[in-house]
């Protein structure tokens, strides 16, 4: 299929149904290493936390070979097979979803647009996602999806511009494969990058294993609403600029701004910038 066909995916819709359950959200704040109180019904689901939800179970047999589902259902079949989260912006629009909700989301694919990049072919996949509980609409997401090609021989990875250092507030995170499986357990995130160091290595040409792209996007959102007690979330954005890989621990970076919005960023161990983002309060 070519890839500009792939824009006929345009339009498609899927609508799932959830129940907000208060154990992942207990193991997400231990994942994170917080020592928040137990979540009880009614609790507020801190903002991003709904990843612990419409978590996608393809029977296994319809799983390809990086541990994704099987492309060409929803999401278009790309004939790309590197896949990587490459960012999202949220528009906080309602009440926030709370522990023992049910919860909808309702998705589409908003643009498929084919690229061409440093290293070859790229396909941009965006999916907006509405999400909404018993009181109504709570948010819009706007998910992006990048598909590469396959390494070339000797492809190295560049190195990434200098990270800012003029942080407000700073977190180290330890990258290890523990907080990796942790996290894929609790998204049922079967992507072999985050845990498989022969397949990431020999398949897919990276140096080590990935922390996941939406992982970083969550601790930048943290770090910020944890800095900001009392104030209400109404947007953040995030993407990707550079890998971050298991071993060395990296940093979770905010700035205050004049304006009351918060800009985040990840530094990896060398100092790199691999992810920047913004966070807007009421």
């Amino acid at each position: 299929m070519s890839l500009e066909k792939l824009r006929e995916w345009v339009g498609r819709t899927r609508a799932v149904e959830d129940l907000v359950t208060p154990f992942p959200v207990r193991a997400l704040s231990a994942t994170l290493d917080e020592p928040d109180p137990d979540p009880v019904a009614g609790d507020a689901l801190p903002p991003l936390w709904h990843w612990l939800f419409f978590l996608e179970a393809a029977r296994l047999s319809k799983v390809g070979s990086d541990g994704h589902a099987e492309r060409g259902d929803f999401l278009p079949p790309v004939p790309l097979p590197r896949r990587m989260w490459a960012g999202s912006r949220f528009a906080f629009t309602g009440e926030p979803l709370r522990v023992g909700d049910t919860v909808h989301r309702t998705s589409r694919i908003k643009s498929v647009e084919p690229k061409i990049g440093s290293t070859g072919a790229m396909v941009f996949v965006t999916v907006e996602h509405t999400v909404a509980g018993p009181r109504g609409g709570a948010f819009i997401e706007d998910h992006d999806i990048v598909y590469r090609e396959a390494p070339k021989p000797g492809e190295r990875q560049r190195d990434p511009r200098p990270a800012p250092a003029d942080a407000t507030w700073s977190r180290k995170i330890v990258a290890d494969p523990v907080l990796l499986f942790r996290f894929s357990a609790l998204t049922f995130n079967g992507h072999r990058i985050h845990y498989d160091q022969p397949y990431v290595t020999s398949v897919e040409g990276y140096p080590g294993l990935i922390v996941h792209g939406p992982l970083m996007g969550l601790l930048q959102m943290e770090l910020a609403r944890r800095s900001n007690p009392g104030k209400i979330p109404r947007g953040f954005e995030f993407r990707a600029l550079a890998p971050v890989y298991a071993g060395p621990s990296f940093s979770v970076q905010a700035r205050h701004e004049s304006d009351g919005s918060v800009t985040t960023w990840i530094a990896d161990n060398n100092g790199g910038l691999a992810q920047q983002g913004k966070a807007t309060f009421q």
